[in-house]
């Protein structure tokens, strides 16, 4: 049937949105978008969650939580369901620079400090109940906040952060931060940075925390110290995770929650701070996620039946009787050769500063990537060689097919985040919608993306065109060859973290938490590229999908480090998270 896989892909999208909606709204929480000004102008953004009973005048605790570094507020949703169904109003904001929130990176304390006061003045809140809360750079904004309002909140939560690293330098005081909980795992790639340990399990020890806590010999994980009453109450806690599983598993969230519950005071209903179901959500999402690949297939093969675009149909024809081992060194190298030069070539793109029409430092570092990637799969044509591919090339109806496909999935995440509040993701993988103010950007950079992805799955498909290969080969070879790669890369980088607590390559603990969405994302490349070429015996239609959607992706989700409004700033650490 014509329409068969579209509507799977819908089927999926509509439940497992429904299924993460229901998990988010457990217990009767609303969920409602915020939006406010910064006292600078900027607009930001931001969802609040209002637990049920709060009819008739009655007040709630309330708690500010934050994202990291290139990331959106729905990155914060397991400690947002997990709190408000505890009944605490939680407002998850969108950085300056981030998500839905204007001005760039670092520019209005980070956009702590007005989201504070938006969440102290809302009739609901209890404003001498207030909690802080923030993930890696997400510490900016919430020690801004509490630097503007040293009175305006009761308890604080780093998350894979540490004072005194973005923003404003914080002194050494006894009641500042007032009742801190450090939350930092032992396999943290950013220990070093954050708190001038060499490893997270090293912590304890670390001259910088003993100074936060007041004491001078090693701080024992789970003991409070201080007195909560005087606002000088300590906790450490360094559950076994990594930076990116400090917000994604239990034992990053439970303890922010034992905290919450403990330090902030009301009605409320306490739970046990293991009893979780936030992960529910992530499955529905991530069952989102895959309906959205699928109804972009779907759209694709759907309309090549109608008149004028059915034009493009075309059955793939091979380019050599047998894939020889010139084939196969292809193959090689189009695996080996991203993941190769990922992390080199991503430093040399730090040289490509943000700018008007290039304001996105990660985006402009990923393009340095693909562009020398591009440069290098040119210039090895001459001599990996072989054969001379008879693709069809028709840029008008391969254009608006590639457009069509998206759009349609494009509408489907807008329905999903404007009637349920949710979007496509799963931990690090996030897709989102694009925002009116950042289409601009995203123009700019489609250009760049669209020479990449043509290149690439040009050359791809060309080493896939065997006589004889078979459907399910092809698409294994095509998602194995493009994401195979960045999982050896991962699983070196990783496999020498958790033996021996660093990194492979300690120096550039970003990057490789960045690299890791691209396992899934070029696997999905590979498996668009296919589907595309076998039903028109083009590399086009597929190489434009691909470069909408990743241009789309990262536009969306990555920080903007220039505005209009505001000097261009590189806050300490920015290259942090």
């Amino acid at each position: 049937m014509r329409y068969r896989l579209a509507l799977i892909g819908l089927v999926l999208i509509v439940a497992g949105s429904l299924l993460a909606s229901r998990v988010q709204t457990s217990g009767g929480v609303q969920i409602g978008e915020a939006h406010w000004r910064t006292a600078e102008g900027a607009e930001m953004s931001g969802l609040l969650y209002r637990p049920a009973g709060l009819e008739g005048g009655r007040r709630a605790p309330a708690v500010l939580l934050s994202h990291g570094y290139i990331n959106t507020r729905e990155m914060q949703s397991p400690f947002a369901i997990e709190l408000s169904r505890r009944g605490f109003v939680v407002l998850a904001m969108d950085m300056t620079g981030h998500g839905s929130s204007g001005g760039n990176v670092g520019a209005a304390g980070f956009g702590g400090p007005s989201a504070l006061a938006f969440l102290r003045s809302q009739s609901f809140v209890d404003p001498q109940q207030i909690g802080l809360a923030g993930h890696s750079m997400g510490g900016g904004p919430i020690l801004a906040a509490a630097h503007a309002q040293p009175d305006g909140y009761r308890a604080m939560a780093l998350v894979g952060s540490a004072p005194g690293l973005f923003g404003p330098p914080d002194e050494v005081r006894p009641d500042f931060p007032r009742n801190l909980n450090v939350v930092f795992g032992g396999l943290d790639e950013f220990a070093g940075l954050m708190w001038r340990s060499p490893k997270g399990t090293g912590l304890p020890d670390s001259a910088k925390l003993k100074q936060v806590f007041g004491v001078a010999s090693a701080v024992e994980p789970g003991r409070v110290y201080g007195d909560p009453a005087l606002g000088t109450a300590r906790r450490l806690d360094l559950p076994h995770v990594t930076h990116p599983w400090e917000h994604f598993s239990s034992g990053g969230v439970a303890p922010v929650v034992d905290w919450m519950q403990a330090r902030l005071e009301g009605e409320g209903h306490p739970l046990p701070a293991g009893h979780q179901i936030w992960f529910w959500k992530e499955i529905g999402t991530l069952v989102g996620f895959v309906g959205f690949i699928l109804v972009l297939l779907g759209v694709f093969e759907a309309i090549l039946a109608l008149p004028w675009i059915g034009d493009l149909r075309r059955n793939p024809e091979p380019v050599v009787a047998v894939r020889g081992s010139g084939g196969w060194i292809a193959l090689a190298l189009t695996a080996v050769l991203p993941a190769l030069t990922y992390l080199p070539f991503m430093k040399l793109g730090e040289l490509w500063l943000p700018s008007a029409h290039f304001p996105q430092w990660i985006q402009n570092q990923l393009l340095a990537w693909a562009l020398l990637n591009t440069l290098l799969s040119l210039l090895a044509v001459p001599f990996l060689r072989r054969g001379h591919p008879d693709f069809s090339l028709d840029i008008p109806r391969s254009s608006v097919a590639a457009l069509a496909a998206v759009g349609a999935g494009a509408l489907a995440l807008l329905a999903v985040d404007r009637l349920l509040h949710v979007d496509f993701r799963f931990w690090v993988l996030g897709f989102r919608p694009l925002e009116a103010p950042r289409w601009g950007v995203f123009l700019t950079y489609l250009p760049f993306w669209i020479l990449h992805s043509v290149i690439l799955v040009r050359g791809l498909c060309a080493l896939l065109a065997v006589d004889g290969a078979g459907r399910r080969s092809t698409y294994l070879t095509a998602a194995s060859v493009l994401g195979g790669g960045f999982l050896v890369l991962a699983a070196l980088e990783y496999g020498t973290l958790f033996s021996t607590g660093l990194l492979l390559t300690p120096t550039a603990p970003l990057n490789v938490i960045v690299g890791l969405q691209f396992i899934p994302l070029l696997a999905i490349v590979g498996v668009i590229s296919v589907f595309t070429w076998r039903r028109t015996n083009s590399y086009l239609p597929g190489a434009l999908i691909c470069a909408l959607f990743l241009c789309w992706y990262v536009t969306s989700g990555t920080a903007n480090h220039w505005s209009p409004d505001y000097p261009m700033t590189f806050p300490p650490a920015a290259r942090s998270r």
